[in-house]
């Protein structure tokens, strides 16, 4: 029996794990259950698994919670979830660079980390990977992306490889103009045309800051450098990546667009489970398959997110933070679409390089970029209103 910890089990990688482990009840089991503040949706889940632990990082646990489940709250009750004895698979599915401690210390415990929380190799991925190679802790990525690219990479080592291409949807706003995003509202740009998905992740794939994150992932996930990672828009989402190896051969993973296929993957891993309830691929219903380059100068979170990667030291983190501050002030409506690009950019240059030898590095470089991040939106804001007045 497999026991599992799910961080972030209310949100939607969460549930859909959680979905997994109960349509393969005996082989997966639930040890311990992390919200951030969700406690009624918790509470639900607790009464249909039962784990042993269950925390609400941000808040207070019921009153009364009864039965044999224990409940407890703050930082360090997530930082025992991901270390427990009793766990062999950690999900982490947390949002933000908050997901950082509990994957360096998951994989300290020398669990295996089932990792959907792209903040924690983006903010922090030299730790994540010195601490993944001073143990028996192992990462198996849940991106959709990253789980096509370790299936079409077993059997082949680094040097008969020759590069990765990602695919991303291309979202929402898919061949629309840079004028015409100005009016835009976060409704619509939740609306993803194949995934379902959170408010934050689905805002970073409608302006294609979801990609440049997967592509700092696989650069560390997989040691490519940056001139070897290659992003196209795919909008039917059926071929998650490719792998061209040197003799110019191309792998590629295809399926309809589910988040459980990868969760299982990655739970089970390197097994191959037997689950009827996916859908079945079929080559003439998912015709035709289309490819597009992406358009930069539409979307240019993509692009800023890359070259922070390839600057590295606390640049990408700082680039993480600043769409962080960006994409809950669109979701507010304190700042529109294209505005979030602005944002980003500003944060990046008023916040100074340097290298990330610990986490303390990290968590200084990302409350820096809030506080640049903050004061672009507040003058974003004020400009956005004066240009109101006068108009």
């Amino acid at each position: 029996m497999i026991r599992v910890a799910v961080l972030g089990s209310t949100g939607s990688i969460g549930r859909s794990a959680l979905e997994v482990v109960a349509r393969h009840s005996d082989r997966f089991e639930v040890a311990a259950l992390v919200t951030n503040h969700s406690v009624g949706a918790l509470a639900g889940q607790v009464a249909r698994f039962h784990p042993a632990l269950a925390v609400v990082a941000d808040g207070a646990p019921p009153p009364a919670s009864g039965g044999s489940t224990h409940w407890t709250s703050g930082r360090q009750a997530v930082l025992d979830a991901a270390t427990r004895d009793d766990v062999d698979v950690v999900v982490n599915a947390l949002v933000g660079a908050a997901g950082l401690e509990p994957t360096l210390e998951c994989l300290k415990a020398n669990h295996r980390l089932a990792l959907a929380n792209k903040e924690s190799l983006v903010a922090g991925g030299p730790l994540v990977m010195e601490a993944a190679g001073e143990g028996r802790g192992e990462i198996v990525p849940i991106d959709s992306e990253h789980s096509a690219i370790l299936q079409c990479l077993e059997g082949h080592d680094r040097a008969s490889v020759r590069g990765i291409t990602l695919t991303a949807s291309g979202g929402p706003f898919r061949g629309w103009s840079a004028s015409a995003l100005r009016h835009v509202r976060p409704s619509e740009a939740l609306n993803h045309p194949t995934w379902d998905m959170g408010a934050k992740i689905s805002i970073d794939s409608a302006t294609l800051a979801n990609k440049a994150l997967e592509v700092i992932e696989a650069h560390y996930l997989y040691g490519f450098g940056y001139d070897d990672i290659n992003a196209v828009v795919h909008p039917q989402s059926i071929i998650h990546s490719f792998v061209e190896l040197v003799d110019g051969s191309v792998l590629a993973q295809l399926g309809f667009p589910t988040m459980e296929l990868p969760i299982l993957y990655a739970l089970s891993y390197p097994e191959r489970v037997e689950d009827d309830t996916l859908r079945t691929y079929d080559p003439v219903l998912a015709s035709p398959l289309t490819f597009e380059p992406i358009d930069h100068a539409v979307f240019p979170l993509f692009g800023m997110g890359v070259e922070a990667g390839r600057r590295g030291g606390c640049a990408p983190a700082v680039y993480n933070a600043g769409n962080e501050v960006a994409v809950q002030a669109f979701l507010e409506g304190r700042l529109t679409f294209p505005h979030m690009a602005d944002v980003v950019s500003r944060t990046l240059e008023g916040v100074g390089t340097h290298e990330v030898h610990t986490v303390e590095d990290v968590l200084a470089a990302d409350e820096a970029a809030r506080g640049v991040a903050a004061d672009a939106v507040r003058r974003l804001g004020d400009n956005r209103r004066e240009t109101g007045k006068s108009a």
